[in-house]
Formats: C-alpha cells, structure tokens, sequence
C-alpha cells in the first residue's frame, strides 16, 4: 500500500485529487492539509510514502514544506502539483529536491503513474511540465542541449541505458528488470551517473536526460 499525504489548500481540489487516488487499491491518502506547515507536522507524524504538495499555499508554502521534509527525512518522496504559470516555483521546487512534478490539470492516470513511480524510488516529470521547465532552466535551448550532450558523453554505455530509462521515470527494480541487472547494481549506476552530471537527484538527471536527446534515441 502507498500511503500518501496529500497537502492543497482548495478544498474542492483536494477532495478531487483524493477521489482519483482512492480509484487505486493500492494507494491510500492518510492525511490532508490545507497549508505547508500542517503538511510538514503530519509528514512527521505519518511519514507517508509520498507527500504530495501544492506548490502554492499559505503559511508555509510547498516548496519550503518540501524543503523541511526532505531534510528532515519524513517521506519517501515528494511530489510536487503544479498549474501552467508557476515556471519559477517549478525550478524552485526542483532546487529542493521534488521527485515529482504533476499538472493538477493532467490526465488522472497520470496522477496515479506519479505517485507510482515516485514512491518506487523513481522521478516523474508530467510531459507538459517537463518541457516547460526545460524552456524556463535556459533561454538558449541549443546551448543547454550541447552542454547536456557533453556531460552525457562521460557516461559507460551502460550508465546511459540506465539514464534513458530514469529519464523515463522508472524505478531502481524497474530499469534492473528491464536490463537484466540486480537492484543493487542499478543503485550504485544511478549513484554513479548523479556524480558524474552532478545532478543533486533523479529528477535533475532525467532533464539532462531529456535535453541531451536520449528519450529519443
């Protein structure tokens, strides 16, 4: 079972959010908060599998809620909702550490793919959102393409086959199944690549990912 915190200071988004989790039987919202702060303190009180955080609320906002939490280690991933517009919170929340940024507006099996593969340990950039934040990290999409391929280029072979797929969102356990390799050797790949791009988590490695082209060799 997933168990998920979900934060959102609109009532009605948060009912509509909760709903289309609650049509997966394998994951469950274990608490609710209207603000930052509250979601920091029932992180702590929980640690849920996923915090799954608006980026825009009052006391505390979700990029300062996400902060607290990751360092105080009381989730296993975070995921970020975002709206079209909020490309200065997005990169914020991608400083801090998100694993995950969802359109509230997405499809809702997009929201469900999220949670999934953010609480197996993977990144997942909703499509939209992805480029936008692309666009928003460089003015010069050539420039930070041919920078993307020169660090890319100091990666084995087998480190990029392990990019391309994190950049796809999938899990330690789910690149290991689809290479053929032991969870433990895709860990120390990832850790590996993170040093080498230095990207500070998945999420950062999947946008040199996506910039150096490899989602689409």
């Amino acid at each position: 079972m997933i168990r998920v915190l979900l934060a959102d200071d609109e009532t009605m988004m948060r009912a509509g959010i909760g709903a289309i989790l609650a049509t997966d039987g394998d994951i469950e919202v274990v608490a609710e908060a209207a603000d930052g702060a509250a979601a920091v303190d029932l992180a702590r009180r929980y640690r849920p599998d996923v915090a799954l955080l608006d980026i825009r609320m009052p006391v505390l906002d979700g990029i300062a809620a996400a902060a607290a939490i990751r360092r105080e280690n009381t989730a296993g991933a975070v995921a970020m909702l975002t709206t079209f517009g909020e490309d200065d919170y997005i990169v914020r929340a991608l400083a801090e550490g998100a694993n995950g940024f969802l359109l509230k507006s997405g499809d809702p099996r997009e929201l469900l793919a999220g949670v999934r593969a953010v609480a197996a340990g993977g990144a997942y950039l909703s499509p939209p959102v992805t480029r936008r934040v692309i666009g928003r990290l460089g003015r010069d999409h050539l420039a930070r393409t041919a920078t993307a391929k020169e660090r890319v280029a100091g990666l084995t072979g087998r480190e990029r086959d392990v990019l391309r797929l994190l950049g796809d969102g999938l899990s330690n356990a789910q690149i290991g199944r689809r290479l053929g390799l032991v969870e433990g050797t895709v860990k120390a790949h990832v850790s590996a690549i993170l040093l080498r791009l230095d990207a500070r988590n998945r999420v950062q490695a999947a946008i040199v990912a996506h910039e150096a082209g490899l989602l689409a060799e």
